[in-house]
Order: C-alpha cells, then structure tokens, then sequence
C-alpha cells in the first residue's frame, strides 16, 4: 500500500539464457519463508521452438508485460544474459527501482555479450545457438548431482541474435544497482564480473557457481533479504 513503511518491493526474477523460469524453483519457497515476495518470467529469446528471429527488444517487452502483473514497486534479479533486457528495461520503466546483477551483464551502451568479450559477430545473427560447451559443468558446477541433471534436461535453444544485439540504454546509471559475484562460476568468469561489478553501486559475493539458485538458494535468499533491508 502506498505510504506503507513495512512494504517491501516484490522481486522480479528474470533467468539467463537457455534457461527459463523453472530454474527458480528452489530459489522461490526460500523467498517466502523470509517475507520476501516474488515473481518469474520467462523470456521469448530461450524458446523450445528456437526462433533465431527474437532478440534483445522481444526480451525487454517480455520485461514490461511482467512488469504490469506486478503491484508496487520491483527489484529486477537479473541472472546471466538476463542483465541486458533488465538493463534496458530498467532505463524506461520507473516501476523498477533496484537492479540485481547475479553473475549478470552489466553491459553500457553499445556493448553485447560478445563485444564485452572481445568476439567478433557472426554473420548471419538469426540463428540459434545451443547451450555452451559442458554445461554442466559451465552452469552447475557445484549443484547436487540430482537438481544438474534436472536443469540440463530443460535448457533449451537461444537466439542467437541476443548475443549480438548492443545495449541501447541504461537503467544502472539512475537507478540503484547491486551486483552478486560468483567467485567459482566458469560459465561467466569471476574477473569478467569485477569488470561490471565495478558499475554498481555495492558488490556482494558468494563462494558457488553460475546457478546459485540451485546450489545455495538459502543462502542467495538471505543475500537478497539483506539487500532489500539495506536498500529500503
């Protein structure tokens, strides 16, 4: 309710890619036994039909559509590529007035994933591209045997193009952002995320890797917690 002090934002959470809302199914029990409330969406670019033709504005309106199911104000946690749709969203949108980065691209403008790495576009950008090389190892490292093989048999086809398209605003830069580094993550590699964790506002870290919603949701749930407290 509006003037309410004991309100607290409703987080957003937004999956990375080739994944899709059901990797926060151990995340999300662990936000409401601590007060916390939260939602999911699932974004167009991670499709079982892989539709190369979708990219980075199809993810953004999945983002605003989210957005509208939602009373009150949002934090938006973004985790992996989720960074980018959140980042530009987030520029437009003044329902989101935190940003989570979770092991996330916290790109500027003009950058994409493969331009902060230095890689060259393929050309041509609609396709697909499967999950990266070993992802189990990539994503779940450190996630019990039973939930990696769970998550491995749901990850689906990216759009390709999601890879390529720049950053076209910036959200970070006015609205307050915290990023959570994954000190063991090798999908997205620690020294990568201190370059971004530089542009936000307060650096978390937690010692898991790329899936910590699967890994440790406890633990990434106090994280959050405490950042909402110390955010409000």
């Amino acid at each position: 309710m509006p003037g309410d002090e004991n309100a607290v934002n409703t987080l957003l959470l937004v999956h990375g890619a080739w994944h899709g809302s059901w990797c926060w199914e151990r995340l999300l029990p662990a936000l409401a036994a601590r007060g916390l409330p939260a939602v999911t969406v699932d974004l167009p670019s991670a499709a079982m039909d892989g539709n190369g033709a979708i990219g980075l504005q199809d993810d953004v309106q999945a983002l605003y559509a989210a957005l509208d199911r939602v009373d009150g104000p949002v934090t938006v946690v973004a985790h992996s590529y989720a960074g980018q749709p959140a980042t530009v969203a987030a520029a437009h949108d003044r329902r989101i007035v935190r940003l989570v980065y979770l092991a996330a691209y916290q790109l500027d403008v003009g950058e994409s994933t493969y331009g902060f790495h230095g890689m060259p576009v393929p050309g041509p950008v609609e396709g697909i591209a499967p999950p990266m090389h070993n992802p189990r190892e990539a994503f779940y490292s450190d996630v019990p045997a039973q939930e990696a093989e769970q998550a491995l048999r749901r990850l689906t086809h990216q759009s390709l193009r999601t890879f390529c398209e720049p950053v076209t605003a910036v959200g970070w830069r006015d609205v307050p952002s915290t990023y959570i580094l994954c000190e063991h993550d090798r999908a997205l590699a620690p020294h990568d995320q201190e370059r971004m964790a530089a542009r936000a506002q307060s650096v978390h870290r937690l010692p898991s890797g790329h899936s910590p919603f699967l890994s440790m949701p406890d633990r990434l749930a106090d994280l959050l917690v405490r950042n909402e407290t110390a955010a409000g």
